[in-house]
C-alpha cells in the first residue's frame, strides 16, 4: 500500500494548466473529456495515492467556471449499448451521470445526441430527456466523415448540426463510453462560434497514455492493456518530434486524426493552433509522479489483472483470442509473467492439494490468507472471513458464524428459493456475520475490519458467479480468476 503519486499537487497543477489553456482561447474552451470522470479505478491502481474521484475533484476546484455536456451516439441509444462495469445501458448512464454531476455542485444541464438519423429509441430518449427539463441537442452523420474536410466544415457539414447553447468559458465534453462523437461535438461547436464571431478553443484530457514517461513504461503499457479490446497501440507522437525535437507519447488513433484535424482547425480558423496531438492534451498526471518503481510495480500487477479478466471473458464468449494475445505480448514487454501475482499462486496451490476449488486473498500489510471450499462456505466467502479474523486479531478456531445459524439460510436457498448450490456466497455470509455481531463482540469487530481490505488483491482458482464479483467490487477488492468454470455445463 505504497504511495507513488501526490495526488493534491495533481489537483493544484491540473485545475491550473486548464485555466491557462481557457485563457490561451478568448476565455471559451471546449475540453474533450476521455475517460472516467469520478470512478477512475484503473488510474488509481496503477498510480497510487492518485484517488478514483480526482479528476471531479479537480473540475470542482472549476465548478464557477464549468458546465457539462454529455455526448451520446443514437446508435447505441438503438442497440441498447451497455457499460459493462455498471451493466447499465448508455442512455440510463447519461441520467446517472447528469444526476451526480449535479449533486456534486457542478452545471449539467445539456445532452447532444450524436450520428442521429431519426432513431425510434433516440427519438424517445430525446423525449424523456425533454420530459425531465434537459435540453436536447441532435447532430447529424455527415458524408466523407472524417476525411472530406471542405465539406464537413461547411453548412451542409458541421452547419447542418444543431449549435449547443453554453454560457460559461470551459465547457467539458463527455460521455458514457467510446464512440460516441466528442472531438466531433467539440469541433461542430468551434464551427458555431466562429460563424457567430467567438474565436473558442478545443484541448483534450486524457490521462492516459501519459504523454512525458517513456513509451514501454509499465503505466502506459497497463494503458494498452486496459483497451487492447479497442486496439488502441501507443506510439511516439511523430508531429511532436518533429516540431519540437522532444520525444512524447500519444496513442495511435490521436496520431492517425491528426492531419485532419489540422485541417479542420484551418477550414475554420484559417490556421491550427496546434503543432501535433500532444499540444491538444491538458492532462499532467505525469508531473505528479513521486515514486517511479512504486508506479511501475503497480502497473505490471494491473497487466496481469488485465490478463486474467481477458481470459475469463474468451471462456465466457465475451472476448477474443487476440485480445489475450495482445496483452501477453505487453507481458513480454513488461518482462512479467503471472506467476508474478502472489495470490494466484497460493490459490491455485492450495486448490491443487485439496482437488478442490481455493481462494487467497493479500492483507494491506502483505500477508496472504487463503480459504477454501466447504459443506457450509465457498472457498471466496472462506477467505473472506478468514482475513477479517487476521485484521481482527481474532483465533482462528473462533466461529464467528456458527454452523447452525448458517444451516437455516442454506435450507431457505435450497428449499425455497430453487438453488442447487448450498454454500453460502459472500454477500450471504456477510449478511450472516452482521446479524451475529448484534450479540457477539468478535462479530462485531470482524465486521469492522472491512473497510481495511480496499485496495487488496484476492485470487480464486475458479471463476466466480456474478453475485460475488460484483460483491468483491463493492468492498474494493481487486479480484482476479483462473479461467475455469467450477462445473462442466453448458449453460452457467
Amino acid at each position: 500500500m505504497k504511495t507513488g503519486f501526490d495526488n493534491q499537487k495533481y489537483l493544484t497543477m491540473q485545475s491550473e494548466h486548464i485555466r491557462d489553456r481557457i485563457s490561451q482561447f478568448g476565455n471559451k474552451l471546449y475540453l474533450e473529456f476521455g475517460g472516467k470522470l469520478f470512478d477512475d479505478y484503473h488510474a488509481s491502481r496503477v498510480l497510487p495515492g492518485f484517488e478514483p474521484d480526482s479528476k471531479l475533484k479537480m473540475l470542482l476546484q472549476l465548478a464557477d467556471q464549468a458546465e457539462i455536456v454529455i455526448a451520446i451516439n443514437a446508435a447505441d441509444i438503438e442497440k441498447n449499448k451497455v457499460r459493462h462495469d455498471l451493466g447499465i445501458t448508455y442512455d440510463m448512464d447519461v441520467l446517472r451521470l447528469i444526476q451526480e454531476f449535479r449533486d456534486k455542485g457542478l452545471r449539467a444541464e445539456s445532452v447532444v445526441i450524436t450520428r442521429f438519423a431519426g432513431q425510434s429509441a433516440a427519438i424517445q430518449f430525446k423525449t424523456k430527456l425533454e420530459n425531465l427539463g434537459i435540453r436536447v441537442y441532435r447532430h447529424y452523420p455527415i458524408d466523407g466523415y472524417p476525411h472530406n474536410v471542405s465539406h464537413i466544415v461547411s453548412d451542409n457539414g458541421y452547419g447542418k448540426n444543431d449549435y449547443i447553447e453554453t454560457t460559461r468559458p470551459l465547457v467539458i465534453i463527455t460521455a458514457p463510453g467510446p464512440g460516441s462523437g466528442k472531438m466531433a461535438a467539440c469541433l461542430s461547436q468551434l464551427y458555431h462560434e466562429n460563424k457567430r464571431g467567438i474565436k473558442a478553443g478545443y484541448a483534450k484530457f486524457e490521462t492516459f497514455p501519459i504523454w512525458n514517461i517513456p513509451l514501454k513504461h509499465p503505466v502506459n503499457l497497463a494503458y494498452e492493456a486496459a483497451t487492447a479490446d479497442l486496439n488502441d497501440v501507443n506510439m511516439i507522437d511523430p508531429f511532436h518530434l518533429d516540431a519540437y525535437g522532444i520525444t512524447t507519447v500519444n496513442y495511435n488513433r490521436d496520431v492517425e486524426i491528426y492531419p485532419v484535424l489540422a485541417a479542420m482547425f484551418e477550414g475554420i480558423y484559417g490556421y491550427c493552433p496546434y503543432k501535433s496531438p500532444t499540444d491538444m492534451g491538458v492532462n499532467m498526471a505525469g508531473n505528479c509522479i513521486i515514486d517511479d518503481e512504486v508506479c511501475r510495480e503497480a502497473s505490471r500487477q494491473e497487466i496481469i489483472r488485465r490478463y486474467y479478466q481477458a481470459l475469463n471473458r474468451l471462456v465466457a464468449d465475451e472476448g477474443s483470442k487476440e485480445e489475450v494475445y495482445k496483452i501477453e505480448l505487453l507481458m513480454k514487454q513488461a518482462k512479467i509473467n503471472a506467476n508474478q501475482r502472489p495470490v494466484a499462486v497460493a490459490a491455485n496451490e492450495l486448490a491443487a492439494r485439496n482437488n478442490s476449488p481455493a481462494a487467497a486473498l493479500q492483507l494491506p500489510d502483505g500477508r496472504i490468507v487463503t480459504g477454501k471450499t466447504s459443506a457450509l462456505l465457498g472457498a471466496s466467502a472462506a477467505a473472506l472471513l478468514n482475513a477479517v479474523k487476521e485484521l481482527g486479531q481474532i483465533a482462528d478456531e473462533v466461529h464467528l458464524i456458527s454452523p447452525a445459524f448458517i444451516e437455516p439460510i442454506q435450507a431457505l436457498k435450497t428449499r425455497y428459493l430453487g438453488s442447487r448450490n448450498p454454500r453460502l456466497h459472500t454477500d450471504e455470509v456477510l449478511i450472516a456475520l452482521s446479524m451475529c455481531a448484534a450479540t457477539d463482540q468478535n462479530a462485531r469487530t470482524a465486521l469492522e475490519q472491512l473497510p481495511k481490505l480496499r485496495g487488496c488483491q484476492v485470487h480464486t482458482s475458479v471463476m466466480l458467479s456474478p453475485v460475488d464479483i460484483k460483491f468483491f467490487s463493492k468492498l474494493g477488492l481487486d479480484l482476479t480468476s483462473e479461467p475455469i468454470y467450477e462445473t462442466k455445463k453448458i449453460y452457467h
